[in-house]
């Protein structure tokens, strides 16, 4: 089996950065991705931007997708502290379930689920949560919620899970394989978590700096 490096793991945070500047783009209006509607209570409107370089590669790798399949965009941008907040109530819940534990296995385990906020590739607006849907918007059979945790999944949330049902897997292969040829990354244990140019991509793909780091979203001015 494939080694799976969690983003808790020490290489991740030594990967150099040089910062390449791109501005965070709104896939809402630059873009012909489907955006689902779950996280529009964000007035703000974070969680729907990225960098250049990412939307440039979801468009990419939309054309890729079977005629009638497309690409439905969930969540990119997670400020900083929305990513702290995350990462620290999920820590707070194992903690809580594994009494036992020391800091670093919490801190491990929290890492499936949660990037670590100090390398989290949402905040660089480099990650992109997202699944497939029908020509008419309705999403595919992925095998598990978006968003399923490990231990309510039953590692079924792991993209190269075994325990789901042939037409998940086939329609994971299939985002997968455009993801890829378009040159993003996944995260193995979350099969809708993929990303571009950030610190996890750059020890994946062996690139000698990441591109992306965490980055403030612009206010907007009235």
């Amino acid at each position: 089996m494939t080694e799976i490096v969690l983003m808790s793991d020490p290489r991740i945070a030594a990967v150099p950065l040089q910062e390449r500047g791109e501005r965070l783009v709104d896939v809402r209006r630059d873009s012909s991705l489907a955006v689902d509607e779950r996280k529009w209570q964000d007035l703000a409107g974070a969680f729907a931007h990225v960098r250049e370089g990412v939307l440039a590669r979801l468009l990419k790798a939309q054309a890729q997708l079977p005629r009638g399949i497309r690409l439905l965009f969930v969540e990119g941008y997670r400020p900083l502290s929305l990513q702290r907040h995350y990462f620290d109530e999920y820590g707070d819940q194992l903690r809580a379930d594994h009494p036992d534990w020391s800091v670093e296995q919490v801190r491990s385990a929290a890492s499936r689920y949660v990037s670590p906020p100090e390398i989290a590739p949402h905040s660089a607006g480099a990650a992109v949560d997202l699944t497939l849907a029908d020509a008419d918007g309705r999403e595919l059979d992925m095998g598990t919620r978006m968003n399923a945790t490990p231990e309510e999944s039953a590692g079924a949330c792991y993209t190269q899970a075994d325990n789901i049902s042939d037409q998940a897997r086939s329609h994971r292969d299939t985002l997968g394989t455009a993801l890829t040829a378009a040159g993003l990354v996944n995260y193995p244990t979350e099969w809708w978590h993929w990303s571009y140019g950030d610190r996890y991509w750059a020890l994946m793909t062996g690139a000698d700096a990441a591109h992306y780091g965490p980055k403030e979203l612009p206010s907007k001015r009235s």
